[in-house]
């Protein structure tokens, strides 16, 4: 049973001619015989009887009117369903970003993929760097913007920018009076850092190893938000993305940028290999790389 003969036979039942059901359905007759004819074979019995004054559906004809219009009207439905998913009237956007991305950058990219999208439903996960590639890896979301990280083969990994991390000082701290600083200006005092396991805590740590430094490491917390906020509160010094300076400075912390050595991070979307991309998803990356670079706000 195809398309095609449900589109004959409901012509024909509803029309009550093979005239006009030709016309509704663009069939010359004799193709419209033969969808019926091939409709019939397919379902083992006759559905329309016609004489020369006379055509009428059969009983069997008469019960599966009913049924042939509810799966005509599915197949139309499922069709429109497909279509606006591809044309982005409807659909999912599922998306995970590490909370420094996704407290400054990423509002500015869903407002304005929203302008140009507004029917697609959009779920964002908040969560470390760490948590939301290993969220693309398992399908609980389509893509996930974070660090480079090293992670599995079946991942794929498109740049969108560098990040250079900057030292973050309370306000009136004496090491404000440089422009820039190095890492045995920061080692000499207080130092807040996340807590372990977490990339950048592992990569401050790298370098100040490399340098033969020791930091003295007071404080520690799970948040970047929270490092920021105890700096201000004068309980003493660390190192952040350069994603998190809108926070610094809204919160009343200074910054000054790393004198080489940098510690320095690609930030970039990560997808699956494997899978495809839904409509959805592919529209958010082009947005994604436009809001990447522009300079921070």
């Amino acid at each position: 049973m195809s398309i095609k003969q449900l589109r004959a036979f409901i012509a024909v039942a509803q029309t009550g001619s093979f005239t006009e059901a030709s016309d509704r359905v663009h069939l010359s007759q004799p193709a419209l015989s033969i969808a019926i004819r091939n409709l019939e074979q397919a379902v083992g019995g006759t559905l329309l009887v016609r004489s020369t004054r006379v055509l009428a559906l059969t009983p069997e004809g008469e019960q599966f009117l009913p049924v042939a219009l509810r799966l005509l009207q599915d197949w139309d439905g499922a069709l429109d369903d497909l279509h606006n998913l591809f044309a982005l009237k409807r659909g999912l956007l599922t998306v995970a970003a590490m909370p420094s991305f996704a407290g400054h950058q990423l509002p500015s990219a869903l407002a304005e993929y929203r302008q140009s999208y507004p029917a697609v439903r959009i779920r964002v996960q908040d969560v470390v760097a760490e948590e939301a590639v290993a969220m693309v890896a398992s399908g609980q979301v389509e893509m996930a913007v974070a660090f480079e990280l090293d992670c599995s083969d079946d991942l794929a990994f498109e740049p969108l920018y560098t990040d250079n991390f900057v030292a973050v000082l309370p306000p009136e701290h004496p090491l404000l009076d440089h422009s820039t600083l190095n890492w045995p200006q920061l080692a000499d005092s207080p130092f807040l850092t996340l807590q372990a396991p977490s990339m950048i805590r592992q990569m401050v740590l790298d370098i100040v190893a490399e340098h033969q430094l020791a930091l003295n490491i007071e404080f520690e917390s799970h948040q970047l938000v929270t490092i920021i906020r105890m700096v201000v509160c004068g309980l003493g010094v660390s190192v952040v993305p350069s994603l998190c300076i809108p926070q610094i400075e809204q919160q009343g912390a200074e910054w000054r940028p790393i004198q080489q050595p940098q510690v320095a991070r690609q930030v970039g979307i990560y997808t699956r290999k494997r899978y495809p991309l839904s409509s959805a998803a592919s529209a958010m990356i082009p947005v994604l790389h436009q809001i990447a670079g522009r300079p921070p706000a």
